[in-house]
């Protein structure tokens, strides 16, 4: 396992973290993870050499952050030597204010994210999405304070826009408050929609840039080349909430086949393999319902892809580039 600075802290973080979003009962039906089955997990994700961990407090409603945080207590980890990363932002209950990125929410939230958590303090809490009906003022003010008050080590955000994420640290900059070191986004073979504004950000600013659903909700496993089962949660709960081409999702497997063939792995390991190695990327969270998905995850970590099997993934996943993007690269390429 290897090791890198957290944006532009001083931690250093695992290349993989062990997302936790699978942990405790419901949440669209991903949460399906018994305690035991969570120890077992975190027990071998410890073992190599994994010391990030990323949950949120509204996965199960709250579940996961209990689940984990007994996880961590059994496995007899040191404090010191896990960094523990949440969020806040989504309803927990039916109550008014049970909700956003107040002020309010924010305290409340993370007194009983700590607890769930059976922690002292949370090493990376993000912001889980925007909020369009709390001024960004009182929203970085609250995370500033829970900096100061050492509740909070660092404080990362989630699905935002470039500008949103900008306009934030911006307002943080300006009143000497902490600012977000990290950021949150979905990323894959089949979702690079990343790349055109917020990866150059998150670069430009030395932000750290953690990737969820690397593997597209289990579609570059391969095991939903004939069709998305009716069993499963992407035909279930979540249907169409990862966006994606079917000739290009096609494509894409055809290109993992030939590389996991020739390198005896997975088709997750190999896809996983290609996402440590994209410019900015700093940890890949991983899931796992079970300690046979972790140990095909796991293997990424050891996996690196020749610049050849690179760009071969590259062009099979590719798309056209966007407006303003593609004017940027015409001009820039004449200088």
């Amino acid at each position: 396992m290897e090791y890198v600075t957290l944006g532009s802290s001083g931690l250093k973080v695992s290349q993989l973290c062990l997302g936790t979003m699978t942990f405790g009962k419901g949440f669209f039906s991903v949460g399906s993870t018994s305690q035991v089955d969570a120890n077992a997990i975190v027990k071998r994700a410890l073992a190599a050499g994994i010391n990030f961990f990323d949950t949120a407090n509204v996965y199960s409603t709250g579940d996961s952050e209990v689940v984990l945080g007994k996880a961590l207590k059994a496995s007899g980890v040191e404090r010191s030597r896990v960094v523990v990363a949440t969020k806040v932002r989504g309803r927990m209950s039916a109550d008014v204010n049970d909700v956003g990125l107040s002020r309010g929410h924010i305290l409340d939230s993370v007194e009983q994210s700590l607890q769930r958590l059976q922690l002292e303090y949370i090493d990376l809490y993000q912001v889980h999405g925007w909020d369009p009906t709390v001024p960004l003022e009182e929203t970085m003010g609250a995370l500033n304070d829970l900096v100061r008050w050492g509740k909070v080590r660092y404080i990362g955000c989630s699905n935002f826009s470039a500008w949103q994420v900008a306009k934030a640290n911006s307002i943080a900059r300006k009143r000497g408050w902490a600012r977000f070191i990290t950021y949150q986004g979905y990323y894959s073979l089949v979702g690079r929609d990343i790349e055109h504004e917020l990866i150059p950000y998150c670069l430009d600013q030395r932000m750290g840039v953690l990737t969820w659903s690397p593997l597209a909700g289990g579609l570059l496993t391969g095991k939903y080349r004939k069709g998305t089962p009716k069993n499963t949660r992407l035909a279930g709960d979540l249907k169409g909430f990862i966006p994606h081409d079917e000739q290009q999702l096609a494509t894409v497997l055809v290109a993992l086949d030939v590389i996991a063939a020739k390198r005896k792995a997975a088709l997750s390991t190999v896809a996983l393999a290609w996402l440590r190695g994209r410019p900015g990327v700093t940890s890949v969270i991983i899931g796992a319902r079970n300690l046979q998905q972790l140990e095909e995850n796991l293997k990424a970590a050891a996996l690196d892809l020749t610049p050849a099997e690179t760009a071969k993934l590259d062009e099979a996943s590719a798309t056209p580039l966007p407006y303003p993007q593609w004017m940027i690269q015409r001009q820039t390429a004449r200088n």
